[in-house]
């Protein structure tokens, strides 16, 4: 079993750390970054970390991140991420009703790809979404996904676009209570 350590920072002076009004800051391993909302509650797992709006089980949001460290050295390039991500969403299996378009993004340091699934919930029996990402940069490869009731699209999408605007991939992040590089 995984063992996660959670530290929390009041950042104080002059800090290059920054997020949008009511969101925090997540870091992972020290090499994957993104943004969450402040209230949401975080759940370590074995493999993974997930975020819920509420404490389960009333959340009806729920965002997960995993990260994949691929072997060092060689050359990921002929694996297009397309090709992951397609792979991933055929694993679904949860009555899929429509699937979107594949959004391609090549940042500086890294690059991504991310779609939205709808499907019935087998459960409640209503329709829900999922958005998928998988990013890639300096062999590190976190999938992230977003399941949400379709209902609730309106005030999801935005948390959506802030994790994924935010999102930094393998590169250090630095402890900002040290002054040192470290």
């Amino acid at each position: 079993m995984e063992r996660w350590e959670k530290k929390s920072y009041k950042l104080e002076g002059e800090v290059e750390w920054k997020t949008e009004p009511g969101y925090k800051i997540f870091v992972a391993d020290r090499v994957l970054r993104f943004d969450v909302p402040n209230d949401w509650t975080a759940i370590p797992g074995t493999d993974s970390f997930v975020f819920h709006d509420l404490p389960p089980p009333d959340d009806n949001c729920r965002l997960e991140s995993s990260i994949l460290h691929l072997p060092p050295g060689l050359d990921w390039s002929g694996l297009r991420l397309t090709d992951v991500l397609r792979g991933l969403l055929e694993l679904d299996r949860r009555g899929v009703i429509a699937r979107g378009e594949i959004v391609q993004e090549q940042r500086p340091n890294f690059e991504l790809v991310w779609a939205e699934t709808c499907f019935m919930d087998p459960i409640e029996h209503r329709p829900a979404r999922t958005r998928t990402c998988v990013a890639r940069g300096s062999d590190v490869q976190p999938v992230i996904t977003m399941d949400f009731w379709d209902s609730d699209a309106a005030w999801c999408t935005p948390v959506w676009d802030v994790v994924l605007r935010s999102l930094q991939v393998g590169t250090i992040v630095k402890d900002p209570s040290r002054r040192d590089p470290g």
